[in-house]
């Protein structure tokens, strides 16, 4: 399952906002019927997992940590505890809690970023903060691809 796009949205005064269609047909195609809301550990947006990617990331944070470590179980409780288990209405919109759209200063407008697997929900006036300067990036791409593949960076 992968989200691609960028796509403009508003959210109504109940915190209603309707999941571009797109998204919906990948998540309907995937047989996946339920969201998990979390606002993400570093950047101010909220993030949308689809339920098995979801539970695919709880397995993977458990498996590093301990029962034994209090930290461990600290950074696990404070991981799964703070999170909205969402589905989409009859019209595919998302009923959005108060207390998420606030942490994550939306108001009204907003914009979905589809982040691999799962959907990012940035503030529109902030839609260019999960961005990085373009040569910034190339940079990064580079680095990260290696010196070989210039070719594919060049290409991106």
């Amino acid at each position: 399952m992968r989200f691609l796009g960028s796509i403009e949205g508003k959210a109504d005064a109940k915190g209603r906002v309707f999941l571009p269609a797109v998204f919906r047909k990948v998540l309907q195609a995937s047989g996946e019927e339920n969201l998990v809301l979390r606002k993400d550990i570093f950047a101010p947006c909220l993030v949308l997992y689809p339920e098995s990617v979801w539970n695919e990331r709880v397995d993977a944070l458990r498996s590093r940590l301990s029962d034994w470590r209090a930290d461990h179980r600290q950074v696990f409780r404070q991981f799964v505890s703070d999170v909205e288990m969402l589905g989409l209405d009859a019209n595919g919109r998302l009923l959005i809690p108060r207390r998420y759209l606030r942490m994550a200063d939306i108001d009204q407008d907003v914009r979905f970023l589809g982040v691999d697997n799962t959907i990012e929900i940035w503030r529109k006036p902030d839609e260019d903060n999960p961005f990085m300067d373009a040569s910034a990036f190339g940079t990064m791409v580079e680095e990260l691809m290696g010196k070989s593949s210039n070719i594919v960076a060049e290409n991106i």
